[in-house]
């Protein structure tokens, strides 16, 4: 199984409160969620929601779970938007120490060993496991090697504010460049590869 990871991120690198002023989004003082509103034009939605469609199974963080849940699992109107079907119909997993009995169907919490159960669960088939948002979880992932491409959406705007995807100080990575494009609205989505470690200048 591929593991792609979706990111909404602004110019520079905040992946924070992209949908909107929650809770979450407070962290660390942060005050300026909503940046992701409204940005993209029809194609930039359209692709989302086909990405949303593709994937054969999705895995989440605990807090990155919860506020999908709360919008694409409990309003019966976004239940039947392509997203919502998607998140509703195809297994879920959760990488969580405290959640233990989750109400949305077709969750599936992973246990303590989570290197060991994503590590399964990859090699238990074909298809695309999909990590949407869950910045912490990603950062994880790329440690561990875990992740086969990243998709990053991004805003054309700088915060100067908020938590990053990149964590800081984190491990270096070479990406590959395998897809780009962007749309009337300046939203630029890039596919990388991770291909190791970086090639450093000697002289």
């Amino acid at each position: 199984m591929k593991l792609t990871t979706i990111t909404q991120l602004t110019l520079d690198g905040v992946t924070q409160g992209n949908g909107g002023p929650t809770v979450e989004d407070l962290e660390g003082g942060f005050e300026r969620g909503g940046w992701a509103r409204g940005a993209g034009d029809d194609t930039t939605r359209d692709h989302i929601a086909a990405t949303f469609q593709r994937a054969d199974a999705f895995l989440f963080g605990r807090r990155t779970y919860d506020i999908l849940h709360e919008f694409w699992g409990t309003i019966e109107d976004l239940k039947r938007h392509p997203i919502g079907v998607a998140l509703n119909s195809k297994p879920k997993y959760v990488a969580s120490r405290t959640l233990t009995e989750p109400e949305w169907p077709n969750t599936a919490v992973l246990g303590d060993d989570l290197f060991a159960a994503i590590t399964d669960l990859k090699a238990s088939g074909d298809g695309e496991l999909q990590v949407h948002g869950s910045s912490r979880l990603i950062q994880w992932l790329l440690e561990k090697d875990l992740v086969d491409e990243m998709e990053l959406i991004i805003i054309p705007v700088v915060l100067g504010q908020g938590a990053r995807l990149f964590a800081d100080p984190g491990r270096d990575i070479a990406m590959k460049l395998v897809d780009s494009r962007s749309d009337s609205k300046g939203v630029m989505i890039q596919t990388y590869r991770p291909t190791g470690r970086p090639d450093y200048a000697t002289f």
